[in-house]
């Protein structure tokens, strides 16, 4: 079985999430995507995020009824810092041995993998599912690989649309009192909307 993992902050999900997910389950052939919101990103150390709750109540409003997608919310459950590595190998627990799993990322989170936690661990227990932006240039690929040795065997290229939707931006278009209708999801929207997420600040 082919298992696909999303990960972020999720602050909030938006379209561009799921059209990555949907993109990669269709090339790569996995039976499930699951979402996992990140509890405490030590990448995010000091950012302000919304609370776990929400962030986990607007995966699970996005996600929706969809069969090939589901929440894993070990990382919100979990205390202390998230790691990728450590949801990973949590991960591989539960699974069948026969089991691969592709960790789903953008290509700016891939260029920014020798800083994460234990890159190495991540490689050995997932395969790369990278959406491509840009051309990958081989001196990229070359510092990557000396940096996180074996990675350039462990990806696979995405050929995605170009969505040009951030958390980010939905935020501010918020606190900007804009609309974020087609940005999010019509459940997600409402949840910000009636627990007056993103207003001022």
């Amino acid at each position: 079985m082919k298992l696909g993992v999303l990960g972020g902050t999720f602050d909030p999900p938006h379209i561009g999430h799921l059209i990555l997910a949907e993109e990669a389950r269709l090339a790569l052939g996995l039976a499930q995507v699951l979402f996992v919101p990140a509890g405490a990103p030590w990448r995010k150390a000091g950012q302000e995020l919304s609370p776990r709750e929400d962030r986990l109540a607007m995966v699970r409003l996005a996600v929706g009824a969809n069969p090939h997608f589901a929440v894993f919310s070990l990382e919100i459950e979990r205390e202390g810092p998230s790691y990728t590595a450590e949801t990973l190998a949590a991960l591989r627990e539960q699974l069948a041995a026969d089991s691969e799993t592709f960790l789903i990322l953008g290509q700016d989170s891939l260029a920014d993998l020798p800083n994460w936690w234990q890159p190495q661990r991540i490689i050995s227990l997932a395969r790369l599912a990278v959406a491509a932006r840009t051309a990958w240039e081989p001196a990229q690929a070359d510092a990557l690989e000396r940096e996180v040795p074996g990675i350039s065997q462990r990806l696979v290229w995405l050929d995605m649309p170009r969505i040009d939707v951030s958390s980010t931006a939905v935020r501010e278009r918020v606190r900007r009192g804009l609309s974020i209708r087609y940005w999010v999801t019509p459940a997600v929207e409402e949840y910000i909307s009636q627990h007056r997420l993103y207003v001022g600040g």
